[in-house]
């Protein structure tokens, strides 16, 4: 079985994380079998155009999917990555997944690049934290006069939508310094951050992936551990070295 035993050793690894990760706790995929856009319509809940034509369907196919999520736990694979970074400064995490799990479980995300299920963002005052309850604490800004309030867009990259461009060039400085390159559940089929296993293998990373099955990136990788998050990130990263 593949492993890392002098992992500790390493400078920099950077794990890269896809809704795999977050499926092994309960939460749907997007586009495999079961998937959420199997079942809804991107056109109606998941773009600027369904936003501003009726923000109230919007928001509370939202709510919906964030007490979806908030009936779901960080599973041992999470508190692995946790873990892994109470040993080793150089873990750096990058994330498609807008759930939050890996922060419930305590881990240090670098680059949320998809966004996150539990911020809203106003157009004049920018990103907001609402992380209390399924239903958002507020939908309109509290901080805009009441007659003129907008409604809070979450602050989700929607399908064509642009991504942040600050972002994308931060989590890419990181690709660019590993000396390890995990993908962790990912499928490998959302650009333009497919591309950032492509890009770590240019710079020589060494590539390890950990995902049940093959998927679109899955070439990339030099090794594959067709395992579980839960199962595959201790068999790679034993913790119980000096």
């Amino acid at each position: 079985m593949t492993s890392v035993p002098d992992w500790l050793q390493l400078q920099r690894i950077v794990l890269f994380t896809g809704a795999g990760l977050s499926a092994e706790s309960g939460v749907p995929t997007y586009r495999g079998a079961g998937g959420i856009w199997r079942e809804y319509r991107y056109q109606d809940y998941a773009c600027q155009r369904a936003f501003e034509r009726d923000p109230v369907k919007v928001l509370d196919f939202h709510a919906l999917r964030r007490a979806s999520v908030q009936a779901c736990a960080p599973h041992a694979g999470h508190a692995h990555i946790r873990q892994m970074q109470a040993r080793h400064a150089g873990i750096r995490v990058i994330t498609q997944n807008i759930d939050g799990l890996l922060q419930r479980a305590g881990v240090a995300v670098d680059a949320e690049l998809h966004g996150s299920l539990w911020r809203l963002r106003c157009p004049v005052h920018g990103v907001q934290v609402d992380e209390a309850a399924a239903e958002f604490a507020c939908r309109r800004c509290r901080h805009c006069p009441p007659a003129t309030a907008p409604w809070l867009r979450p602050d989700i990259t929607w399908f064509e939508d642009a991504v942040d461009a600050d972002l994308f060039e931060h989590a890419a400085m990181l690709v660019d310094d590993a000396e390890l390159f995990v993908g962790i559940g990912t499928s490998g089929a959302v650009w333009p951050a497919a591309g950032f296993a492509e890009r770590a293998r240019r710079r020589g990373a060494r590539m390890i992936e950990i995902n049940p099955e093959d998927n679109d990136a899955s070439a990339l990788y030099d090794e594959r551990l067709r395992l579980p998050a839960s199962q595959g990130l201790p068999a790679l990263f034993p913790l119980d070295r000096p």
